[in-house]
């Protein structure tokens, strides 16, 4: 049997609460429920910084973004550090990025041989926060609640241009790997899809809203006012303007009704990629990873987008499904950086390979169903709406949250899910909060840590100033082409260019 393909659907502030295969009760998602139902769902799996670029960059490298300086969503991905894009083409993978990965910096593809669209958002240090004045705003980019105020329905944004390109440029690429299979060249591929929905703006097309009714649409389980937050909440509480912009009833459920309709959005994006290596007959020899960046709070906790620990911000969804992957779910915790691993895993690589250590582990066994020792989850935060960093170890049943300036936090999941009880100073707790705290101190210096986060700060936005005086030219990625050499030309011979083109080829002998 050749190699598995490796095919990545990655969604952007997907959190797993709203997807049907973890138990949603009205959202219809049945392309990630059908993939689920054949495959590995893994129900503790977590982003390892709850912020887009610092997310993708743990994800891509397989290290905390402590490691690689990956802080904040201006931050600049090193060309030096090796990503699983890089492992798997020396593992003779023909690899491609279709969509969004907010990379930060001149090296724009990372190892992808193919990447086959622009980018979403910027690739400069424009977004550099500024943690020597944590509490201004920068409000050009910050989240804010007018995003949930304007939330609806739309017959475009670009935020469904910009998905409905990354599907189209995805499955072409799908169809021309299955051209290259009909002339002899069987090398397996890594493709990642990479989409912006369901992230905020929320607002939805028609077909897509027109799915749902506002009783198909749960209201936040938890709430807290400014008052009831803790320390750290409060302060994004208040960098969102959450805390002193009121929202009604009937602005919170539109937003959540058109998150919902942008999640069947993403669903069918996924329906589409699959359908696409059905074409080409690899559906079978493809393992299938649906995932997402971070999650959305979407109001529970009185607290939107991201930017914390708490569940419905820092679980993603993921779930396996292809040769050798058992159909079940998985307990244990885990994260985005274990996946770099796990390809190589799946490559048939060994550690041998690495250029640089890593932070995760294979989630093979998981996958396959066997047992797994590891049972952990790390994230680290050190973006906008902090002075600090914050920690989070997600071990078993507990995880511990903790910020230098601010009370720790404990919460036992398995007795309280919805994290509504800090254990942290409970006496039946107390052992393991100490336990946590040693830890923590024994595996970051976090003042350390911070200087360094603020030393980069200074640079780059000394940069970016320069940059936008014309120091240099824009990092933005222009997918490269040639339409010399596209579809029939005149130093082409048109009946040769439509054979190349026909998938499945003509056989010889049909008439």
């Amino acid at each position: 049997m050749r190699r598995p393909n490796i095919v990545v659907i990655m969604a952007d502030q997907l959190a797993p609460h709203f997807c049907g295969a973890y138990g949603h009760p009205t959202v219809k998602t049945p392309h990630i429920d059908a993939l689920a139902a054949r495959g590995m769902r893994f129900d503790a799996a977590y982003c390892n910084s709850p912020l887009c670029a610092p997310s993708r960059f743990a994800f891509m490298s397989g290290q905390l973004i402590s490691r690689i300086a990956a802080y904040d969503n201006a931050s600049e991905f090193k060309a030096s550090v090796p990503t699983f894009a890089h492992y798997l083409k020396a593992l003779g993978y023909r690899t491609c990025l279709s969509g969004k990965m907010h990379f930060v910096g001149p090296d724009q593809k990372h190892g992808f041989e193919d990447r086959v669209t622009t980018d979403i958002y910027p690739a400069d240090f424009a977004w550099t926060p500024d943690w020597e004045a944590p509490d201004e705003r920068i409000d050009k980019w910050y989240h804010n609640m007018q995003t949930v105020k304007e939330s609806g329905v739309a017959i475009a944004t670009f935020q469904t241009d910009y998905d409905d390109e990354v599907e189209f440029a995805a499955r072409r690429w799908l169809i021309d790997r299955g051209r290259d299979r009909a002339a002899g060249d069987a090398a397996p591929f890594c493709m990642v899809a990479s989409f912006i929905h369901p992230h905020d703006p929320y607002v939805a097309k028609p077909e897509w809203w027109n799915l749902y009714s506002d009783l198909d649409v749960p209201m936040p389980d938890y709430t807290l006012t400014p008052e009831e937050q803790d320390p750290y909440s409060r302060r994004v509480m208040d960098g969102i303007e959450a805390s002193y912009v009121p929202l009604n009833d009937e602005e919170v459920r539109r937003a959540r009704r058109a998150y919902l309709a942008n999640v069947s959005y993403f669903d069918s994006k996924v329906g589409a990629i699959i359908k696409a290596l059905e074409d080409i007959g690899e559906r079978d020899n493809t393992i299938v990873i649906v995932t997402a960046d971070h999650g959305d709070m979407l109001g529970e906790r009185g607290l939107w987008y991201k930017m914390n620990f708490f569940e419905h911000s820092a679980r993603v969804p993921l779930i396996m499904a292809g040769p050798e992957i058992a159909c079940g779910a998985a307990a244990s915790a885990c994260s985005l950086v274990d996946l770099l691993p796990t390809f190589i895993d799946i490559a048939g690589g060994t550690d041998a390979i690495l250029g640089e250590p890593i932070d995760g582990r294979s989630l093979m066994s998981l996958a396959r169903g066997q047992v797994d020792t590891v049972d952990e989850a790390i994230g680290e935060y050190c973006a906008e709406m902090t002075p600090y960093p914050v920690f989070m170890i997600r071990r078993g049943a507990l995880k511990y949250i903790h910020c230098d300036p601010d009370p720790p936090q404990l919460y036992d999941l398995e007795q309280d899910p919805g994290e509504r009880t800090n254990v942290a100073n409970d006496p039946a707790y107390i052992k393991q909060a100490r336990a946590f705290a040693a830890e923590v101190a024994h595996r970051w210096d976090s003042e350390a840590l911070r200087k360094d986060v603020i030393a980069t700060q200074k640079s780059r936005r000394a940069l970016h100033a320069a940059m936008e005086a014309g120091a240099c030219e824009a990092w933005d990625y222009t997918p490269r082409r040639d339409a010399t050499q596209e579809y029939v030309r005149n130093h082409m011979d048109w009946t040769a260019a439509a054979a190349r083109y026909r998938y499945p080829p003509r056989k010889e002998n049909s008439e």
